[in-house]
């Protein structure tokens, strides 16, 4: 029975294995596989003005032509629009050479100053890519991008824009202590591994490590990372990883681009509290964690105060001073006593740089 329980086991992984999406983990890899170059260059963040009000728009590749859009009133998330303004939900196809179809389906509130069409409706639209070439040199490879579609009878353009957080390649201020540069894992147990493939700007981390011990004691902490392409992939199986801090509380990392707040989402406290505000970049950005903790402090095995934290993605605050009662699934029990922080693997490779932290 053991032997015929151990072949349907291994069974199943073969057929879960052929069947799991591809995952990306650089912009060479895309711009290599021309199935893959026309979807991954129309995804990103958009701008346009329609009378006098900035609108933003996510697209989301699902992979095939096929994507999901997000319009933003009143500019992009962290930059003019904020978690409760209008949005408008749908999806979109490629249709021919170079359009697109917009079918809108649902709106988060219908604002009494803003005119909306009855729901669901649809926009056609073309778009403008020049696609970069394998043979391009590395600071040629942009996918300029534009989008133009008629609004109220207007002719708009929705124009592609590219944010990088602010605090993007910050530099260890004095008395920091230095995680991870990228040359080396001293600072970590054994098991973590270099991506050892040259980037800009450096090798990377790849998921699936513990920090050596810190100090109990508060400390300011950034860190970046980067999300693998997975188009084909939804939800939980889409590049998903996670920081740990004390190894006990969860800070979820996930490609949760344009999508709904939520616990389990990018910068959520895993079945504790969604982040204020999604700012997750697309896939294969660099984004930034910024985080200020404080540990819990215990009379002798009594917890009297409970751990908090505040945190910053791509720099706007998702979390401010946030009680942390207890420890989140997955990791360790809260305790008395000094730990690093574990960056979640969860089957996927993605990748992180730049970790230091100060103690305060």
């Amino acid at each position: 029975m053991t032997g015929v329980f151990f072949l349907l086991f291994i069974g199943i992984s073969t057929v879960y294995a052929q069947n799991r999406p591809r995952e990306y983990t650089s912009i060479r890899e895309i711009i290599e596989d021309e199935t893959l170059r026309r979807d991954f260059f129309l995804q990103g963040e958009y701008l346009c003005e329609l009378e006098g009000t900035k609108i933003g728009l996510h697209l989301i590749a699902d992979g095939d032509g096929k994507f999901r859009c997000v319009f933003y009133h009143g500019g992009l998330p962290g930059a003019g629009w904020n978690t409760g303004d209008l949005r408008l939900l749908g999806t979109v196809a490629v249709d021919g050479e170079n359009g697109f179809r917009f079918e809108v389906t649902r709106a988060d509130s219908k604002p009494e100053n803003v005119r909306l069409p009855e729901l669901p409706f649809t926009i056609d639209a073309t778009w403008q890519l020049n696609l970069p070439q394998p043979q391009q040199e590395q600071g040629q490879r942009r996918g300029l991008t534009a989008i133009k579609m008629k609004i109220r009878e207007q002719d708009v353009a929705f124009n592609k824009t590219q944010r990088r957080s602010e605090t993007f390649d910050a530099k260890p201020p004095e008395g920091a202590v230095v995680i991870f540069d990228g040359t080396h894992v001293k600072m970590f147990e054994p098991g973590a591994t270099i991506n050892e493939v040259q980037r800009q700007p450096g090798n990377t981390l790849w998921a699936e490590a513990t920090a050596k011990p810190f100090e109990q004691k508060p400390y300011t902490m950034h860190l970046e990372f980067m999300l693998s392409y997975m188009p084909t992939a939804q939800g939980q199986a889409r590049s998903n990883s996670g920081v740990y801090i004390d190894e006990a509380y969860e800070c979820q990392v996930l490609d949760s681009y344009g999508l709904e707040l939520a616990n389990n989402h990018c910068g959520g406290f895993y079945q504790v509290k969604a982040p204020d505000i999604n700012m997750c970049f697309p896939p294969l950005t660099w984004q930034t964690y910024d985080i200020n903790y404080t540990p819990p402090k215990y009379n002798g095995a009594t917890k009297v105060e409970n751990a908090r934290i505040t945190i910053k993605h791509n720099g706007v605050t998702i979390h401010d001073n946030l009680e942390l009662l207890k420890e989140t699934p997955g990791r360790k029990r809260e305790a008395n006593e000094p730990r690093g922080i574990y960056l979640q693997g969860h089957g996927n490779k993605v990748q992180y740089r730049n970790i230091w932290l100060k103690y305060n």
